[in-house]
């Protein structure tokens, strides 16, 4: 808890996810899928407020294609929200339908839908539905490597790391997700990284091998 607390230090809750409902944080999670979350922002913007999962669920697909075309590859992510809003209504877009069933299963449904990989779940799974599954990205692997932390070096093996060494609290998986997505845009870049600044720098190898 030593990364999270100073991160938490440096950088304050960043309240994320930045959605007003669960469904818009599962339409967040696919657009967000290799592009950036200011593009995603521009799709979002083009729904003006419709973010009831009935009208994607009966929305054209090429009506839909149009309105998320800034978030890049629409014509695939367009499939995607149709799928994933396909599976959400199975539990009737009922949020409580969904809370009850145990984190496991849902997490094996939502990886068994055409377009949503590990990130996707686990975003959804965290932010939209409040289950403790620890979301991994390449900011999370990026910081694994530099510091480094011995976790694996694949999605599961990272993912298990994490959830074994940090209380499974909510607030918790949240906060240290969106902490480590913020330091990776701020400090740890993937190109020219500000180590000399980096609140971590002090216990950093990256930052120590430079010096």
């Amino acid at each position: 808890m030593e990364i999270y607390d100073t991160l938490l230090n440096h950088y304050g809750n960043p309240h994320w996810w930045p959605a007003d409902t669960p469904y818009e944080v599962m339409v967040g999670a696919v657009l967000t899928q290799n592009t950036a979350w200011t593009n995603v922002e521009k799709a979002l913007a083009n729904f003006a407020g419709s973010w009831k999962p009935c009208l994607i669920a009966s929305m054209p697909l090429d009506q839909l294609k149009l309105i998320i075309k800034p978030a890049g590859f629409f014509n695939q992510k367009a499939i995607y929200l149709k799928n994933i809003t396909s599976w959400f209504q199975t539990y009737h877009f009922d949020v409580s339908l969904v809370k009850q069933e145990p984190l496991a299963s849902l997490r094996k449904e939502l990886l068994s839908v055409k377009g949503i990989g590990p990130e996707t779940a686990d975003s959804i799974l965290l932010y939209a539905f409040d289950f403790p599954s620890f979301v991994v990205d390449a900011y999370t692997k990026r910081l694994c490597e530099r510091y480094p932390l011995k976790v694996g070096d694949n999605y599961e093996a990272v993912k298990h790391a994490f959830e074994q060494n940090i209380p499974r609290e909510i607030n918790v998986y949240n906060n240290y997700h969106a902490l480590i997505v913020l330091h990776g845009k701020y400090y740890c870049r993937k190109r020219r990284p500000l180590c000399e600044a980096c609140p971590l720098g002090g216990r950093c190898q990256n930052n120590q091998q430079k010096n």
